[in-house]
């Protein structure tokens, strides 16, 4: 009887996962997600030291080390522009250098590996000093991140892996995985030890990485390439590359046009690289050529040239705008043209919040003259198309959906699997901004109109009243877990707009006083979930009344909460025209702003970096994954994402000029890229974000637009559903 149960047991186990195995197949469609290289380190974006590595020591060895962590050397470099230093001396005792890998949200897809591989420099030290190198997979506790397991292969000697190919003195190491172990997971970690011989040596290590077994195909040099210059960076481009066989794109540089020097890499999938030179008033030379996986090069394009200026307050305006917008028009998912979550990322998958975002970024592109009109028209006429012919949850979008074939994609697990109302609500704060902005009379725009409204009469927000109580809004549904996900929406938090736009409905409105019996709600429910979000009683009855920082506070949870609370659901809503019995939300979001300045500025927690200039804690990525960080000593790390400051330019126009100054001109060199500002940077431990963040980026186009000239905040304005909703959140006050 043990032994069938077993067997039973064992075979529910493998419908299950065969149904999940379909499961997934199906969202993610025909197409396959792209398949990322399994990369431990290729260059760290900030100097001195690598987060991502640690470097221990006993007794009389020794291994170099910066708090704990490996040396980034910027002298020399297989892959421009670093690499890591082991600096070490074997003796009595031992050392060790960890490097991790570092997991990036939505880099979840990676190519079958068969190799280790890295290139050393070992400039004069002997070969019987080199390291040995081990594989480890290390289990960690999630907030802690303690190592709660480490399980680690047999360390092996590199000299015995040495192959006969020397770029300028790098040597190339190639160990097959087997040699390690039989692998049932890939390792997580790297690990090099000292050699069993005593003495000093010191060793550059560089592209360290799991290789495909890839062979070597012919591939042409680059046709050509373009640079243009602002006030401290180059952006360089080139036509797309096709070829699998790519694996970088590597750029050279000049400063006389006789003398190129290799300064970074590229993935493929890009086809713009961001040189920060650090230089205004400079003439600057450019190559490119492409590598292969052997890191064959081939011959250089045709020279670009460009020369830095220094920049007005206003083109500098331009300059972010611009670059931000990018993340929405190049880095758009290509079927549908919607954002992508995070760049770099997972390719099919599109964000549905992001994407509302960057419909109204790419209207400011128009604006601004970064593109067309025609081409925005044709933007959107595909976006339309593609929103009417996928899934939908009673009108609702889910959270994330697969571009190939628009059906959900349950980034978040399986439960998240259906309609998701806020998501739902920041997409149609762009459309409905677009229905007003794509107003001529003509069939292109007529029929971008007609499909809005489709979509915007189908949505049945009155359907997510779960309790048919006339109070909350639930968050979720879905088909086969209902309301399994019961997350009511109570402010004050960034959801606001999803109540405002469920009063706007013109076919399934909910009635304006689940505005006060809901979101703004008094009762024991409302009271609690803010106690638990701001773990005090400061704001939990919705109004607050306190001084933070010398500023009153009239609504929100603690002292306002993180930053993109006064973003995300007014890109569009005008705050300046939306008041309650408890103040007017113009002047709130100010002040939240203004407490979340001040903060940085007073830095009680003395983080490197915060200052008057530096400042505006939000939700981004981070060190330890993605937080929402306050400014409150108890609920911040370090971390400081730009779109916190830049997205509130509207309310703070002085102190986010001078944190955009600060971010480019002082700390460009690893917040500024392809896509404007990174994610963020966390200046205490050395760590900056490798991501553009969807969610992100779109408000410091948006908002400095508003700041500028109102444009999306009147054109959301002009539909006659939102004046009417206000209408009647003023009759009830």
């Amino acid at each position: 009887m043990a032994t069938l149960n077993k067997f039973r047991q064992v075979m529910r186990t493998i419908i299950l996962l065969l149904i999940l195995f379909n499961f997934t197949l199906s969202s993610r469609g025909q197409e396959a997600e792209y398949e990322y290289d399994y990369i431990f380190f290729e260059n760290s974006l900030m100097p001195d030291y690598y987060f991502y590595s640690s470097a221990t020591y006993s007794d009389g060895s020794y291994i170099k080390n910066i708090n704990g962590k490996l040396p980034v050397c910027e002298e020399g470099s297989f892959t421009a522009p670093n690499s890591l230093e082991l600096k070490f001396a074997n003796d009595d005792g031992n050392w060790e250098a960890s490097i991790a890998f570092e997991r990036i949200r939505g880099n979840d897809f990676h190519k079958e590996s068969k190799y280790l591989s890295f290139w050393i420099f070992p400039e004069s030290t002997s070969v019987h000093l080199f390291p040995k190198v081990a594989l480890s997979l290390q289990r960690r506790q999630r907030r802690s991140n303690d190592i709660l397991s480490d399980e680690r292969s047999k360390a092996l000697s590199i000299d015995l892996y040495i192959g006969e190919i020397d770029k300028e003195g790098w040597k190339y190491v190639k160990i097959p995985l087997k040699d390690f172990w039989d692998l049932e997971y890939l390792p997580n970690n790297l690990v090099f030890s000292n050699s069993d011989n005593h003495g000093e040596g010191r060793i550059l290590i560089d592209q360290v990485e799991l290789l495909p077994d890839v062979q070597p195909g012919i591939i042409q040099a680059p046709d050509n390439i373009s640079a243009k210059a602002y006030e401290l960076h180059v952006d360089l481009t080139w036509p797309k590359v096709k070829n699998q066989g790519i694996k970088y794109i590597k750029i050279y540089r000049s400063e006389d046009n006789k003398q190129f020097k290799p300064v970074g890499i590229q993935r493929p999938y890009l086809d713009r690289f961001t040189d920060f030179t650090g230089e205004s008033g400079k003439t600057w030379y450019y190559k490119i050529r492409y590598v292969d996986y052997q890191y064959n090069e081939t011959a250089s394009s045709e020279t670009a040239e460009a020369s830095t200026r220094q920049f007005s307050d206003e083109e500098l305006l331009d300059m972010v705008q611009e670059a931000s917008f990018r993340y929405y028009w190049e880095g758009a998912e290509p079927h549908s043209g919607l954002a992508r979550e995070n760049i770099p990322g997972r390719h099919n998958m599109i964000a549905t919040g992001a994407s509302g975002f960057g419909i109204m970024a790419i209207i400011v592109g128009v604006e601004r003259g970064f593109i067309s009109r025609e081409q925005a028209v044709q933007r959107m006429k595909r976006i339309t198309a593609f929103l009417k012919g996928c899934d939908k949850y009673h009108g609702a979008v889910s959270h994330f959906i697969d571009g190939p074939t628009g059906k959900i994609t349950p980034f978040f697990g399986d439960r998240d699997n259906g309609g998701d109302l806020v998501e739902t609500s920041f997409l149609f704060q762009g459309l409905l901004a677009a229905r007003e902005y794509f107003d001529e009379n003509n069939s292109d725009e007529n029929e971008i109109r007609k499909a809005i409204t489709q979509l915007w009469e189908a949505v049945e927000w009155c359907w997510y009243d779960r309790e048919k109580e006339g109070k909350f809004l639930t968050w979720h549904w879905s088909r086969n877990h209902e309301w399994l996900i019961d997350h009511k929406l109570i402010g004050w938090n960034e959801t606001m707009i999803t109540y405002l736009l469920a009063m706007a409905s013109p076919t399934h409105p909910i009635d304006a006083s689940m505005y006060y019996n809901g979101w703004a709600s008094q009762e024991e429910r409302g009271i609690e979930y803010r106690k638990a979000w701001g773990k005090t009683d400061d704001g939990s009855n919705y109004t607050n009344g306190n001084y933070y920082h010398g500023i009153k506070l009239d609504v929100g949870v603690a002292n306002g909460g993180p930053l993109f609370f006064v973003h995300y659901s007014f890109m569009g809503m005008d705050p300046h025209k939306l008041s309650d019995r408890y103040t007017n939300y113009f002047d709130n979001n100010k002040n939240i702003a203004l407490i979340n300045w001040r903060y940085c500025t007073e830095n009680p927690n003395n983080r490197k970096g915060y200052n008057d200039s530096f400042w505006g804690l939000t939700a981004s990525d981070g060190p330890w994954g993605y937080r929402a960080l306050e400014p409150v000593k108890e609920k911040e790390n370090g971390t400081m994402a730009p779109t916190g400051a830049l997205a509130s330019f509207p309310y703070t126009p002085e102190q986010s000029l001078a944190a955009l100054k600060n971010m480019y001109r002082n700390h460009g060199r690893y917040l500024w890229g392809e896509f404007g500002f990174r994610d963020a940077v966390n200046l205490d431990v050395n760590w900056q974000a490798k991501i553009f963040m969807g969610l992100n980026q779109a408000p410091v186009a948006v908002m400095i637009e508003n700041y500028r000239t109102g444009l999306i905040w009147n054109l959301f304005m002009n539909n006659k559903e939102i004046t009417d909703a206000l209408d009647k959140l003023s009759g009830h006050k």
